[in-house]
């Protein structure tokens, strides 16, 4: 989608501005404004980030918008000191422009790094993911903390410094003074929480935003945990959502162990109520999470060393001699170094049928039709994979979460 053009025209490279940053290049630009690196002429020429607020709608009502979204930004970057929040630096005003000054993050977007992974048929770790969500979760602590929503996290708005191994979180500037909401309690509403313009990410940020201008801390945590879940996944949030419920069906996707599958689908809930109220709780759980080893939930279905045909059954199943077999992708590597001894086949005869009656236990006696429908469609599902697909059949959310977890201890 093309942007508006602005009132203002770009600034020419090698510009001077207030006498001080000289325009190296145009690095973006939105409807809003657009953003500069410069180079600071009384700071030995360090590079930095100029801001232009330059709305593309005309008259007094749009430059007022433009000075107020301004102002906010200003005032809210001026309190946070994070390191890896980009500082802020100045502020100023000249030839009918706006500017905020930040500090250069010399880097790339988690937009950029994922299209990296997935030029290589890669996506991010769940390591990787848990290690990045501890950092951002305490970068959300400290702004939460300051009375600030972001309120537009997303791959865009997060960066990984060159060289750095730890993510940086950029664009503040639809961000929002929880403390200047007053209005909220006003209307029985958390004082954490305000009617606010309708901003933030479609995809990413929650129905409650979206729909009605209202965010709090929760509103961030779920945006953070869609980033996850796409960073886990290589998807686009459109791709991970069924189109007629709107529930999530990202697991699917990701071979992650249950544990923090869990943690995700909280930080998912469609609900604010049903999700972390705190970063600190997220944190808590991911602490916990960490004393485990970090194995696929699929690894609890190893249970026997043999490949075995199915015949017919109680299920009325006829591909009697189709075979279900892993590929090494499948196992962690501690199995996958013993493929040469053992041949496992993860779905035996007992397991389908204990699945079945578990099933049968949620929807009743459609249970096998379904499961038959499963593997005649599904010929080489891992169990992880059998059991999630069983799950979707289970309109409950928590009865389908219930039905897993039943199907996981009972094979632990």
């Amino acid at each position: 989608m093309s942007v508006p053009p602005l009132s203002k025209p770009e600034i020419a490279a090698e510009t001077l501005i207030d006498n001080r940053y000289i325009i190296q290049k145009m690095l973006g630009q939105g409807g809003l404004g657009r953003t500069y690196l410069a180079y600071d002429t009384r700071r030995f020429n360090e590079p930095c980030v100029l801001k232009e607020f330059a709305p593309f709608g005309t008259g007094s009502n749009g430059l007022e918008k433009c000075r107020n979204l301004f102002k906010r930004e200003a005032k809210i970057l001026h309190q946070l000191q994070h390191p890896q929040i980009p500082r802020f630096l100045a502020c100023f005003e000249g030839e009918g422009r706006l500017f905020l000054v930040q500090e250069y993050v010399n880097g790339k977007t988690y937009s950029m790094l994922l299209q990296e992974r997935q030029r290589q048929g890669e996506s991010f770790s769940e390591n990787e993911v848990i290690f990045w969500l501890k950092n951002l979760l305490s970068i959300l602590e400290y702004v939460h903390q300051h009375q600030v929503i972001h309120r537009d996290i997303s791959p865009d708005n997060i960066m990984l410094p060159e060289g750095e191994n730890l993510p940086v979180l950029i664009d503040f500037g639809v961000g929002k003074q929880i403390a200047q909401l007053n209005e909220a309690t006003k209307l029985n509403q958390s004082p954490f929480a305000g009617d606010m313009s309708l901003v933030g990410k479609v995809g990413y940020a929650p129905r409650e935003q979206i729909s009605l201008g209202l965010c709090s801390p929760s509103s961030d945590i779920y945006a953070l945990g869609v980033t996850a879940v796409v960073l886990l996944t290589g998807k686009n949030p459109s791709y991970l959502m069924d189109r007629y419920s709107l529930d999530w069906n990202w697991r699917i996707h990701a071979n992650i162990s249950d544990g923090l599958a869990r943690i995700l689908d909280k930080m998912l809930a469609d609900t604010p109520k049903a999700r972390y109220q705190t970063t600190k709780e997220v944190i808590i759980q991911l602490q916990q999470l960490g004393a485990q080893p970090a194995v696929s939930s699929s690894q609890y279905f190893y249970e026997a060393p043999t490949v075995i045909e199915y015949q017919p059954n109680s299920f009325g199943i006829h591909n009697s001699h189709q075979q279900i077999q892993p590929t090494t992708a499948d196992f962690p590597d501690n199995l996958q170094n013993n493929s040469n001894q053992h041949q496992l086949n993860l779905l035996t005869s007992s397991f389908i049928d204990n699945t079945q009656q578990q099933l049968a236990y949620y929807i009743g006696p459609m249970a096998n039709l379904i499961v038959e429908d499963v593997l005649a469609t599904n010929p080489q599902a891992t169990p992880h994979q059998f059991v999630e697909l069983l799950a979707k059949e289970i309109s409950d959310s928590q009865m389908a979460i219930e039905f897993t977890r039943r199907i996981f201890s009972g094979h632990s």
